[in-house]
């Protein structure tokens, strides 16, 4: 196979993705055609799964096979681990962020962001502060940093116990 036209098919996959869509599709299936386990277009239809049709099951197995054909694709593990938080799939979330903090050069900022959003679903709000407090330290961008603190700040929001009115307050309603 001519790795200049495989490079072409996912080079126009890449371009054409989210807004052509069905260009994304046909050249990812020419793609995938000479080379099944392309892992980059595998990581784009596992992309396409999930954020286009919502078929998580299926974006799962598009993002295994990609890192099954190499372990070292940084793009997959951000993709992978949202998907797995959004399909309920807390176990083999916090499995994959814990291998991710293995691979080399992976943004480990970002890694912990997912641990935190992975936390704050299993209602566990103060590990999930703590994770995305160790976020910041690798964030190396204000941007980065200013979500970070507002993660924070809404899940500090969530923890808030919900004041109760005061007697004399009930005694004036009542009037």
């Amino acid at each position: 196979m001519d790795t200049n036209l495989l490079n072409n098919y996912v080079l126009k996959a890449i371009d054409a993705y989210p807004y052509e869509l069905e260009e994304t599709v046909e050249n990812l299936n020419y793609a995938l055609s000479y080379e099944a386990n392309n892992a980059y277009a595998l990581y784009l239809m596992g992309r396409l799964q999930a954020e286009q049709f919502g078929d998580y099951e299926k974006a799962k197995e598009y993002y295994a096979e990609a890192l099954a054909n190499k372990l070292d694709f940084h793009k997959v593990y951000s993709h992978y681990i949202l998907v797995l938080i959004w399909n309920e799939d807390y176990k083999e979330a916090q499995k994959l962020i814990d291998f991710a903090f293995t691979v080399k050069g992976l943004n480990k900022g970002e890694v912990y962001m997912f641990q935190g959003q992975l936390f704050e679903n299993l209602q566990a709000y103060k590990k999930a502060i703590k994770a995305l407090k160790k976020a910041k330290i690798f964030g190396y961008n204000d941007g980065f940093i200013c979500t970070v603190n507002s993660e924070i700040s809404r899940i500090k929001n969530k923890m808030k116990p919900k004041k109760k009115k005061s007697k004399k307050k009930k005694k004036a309603n009542k009037k």
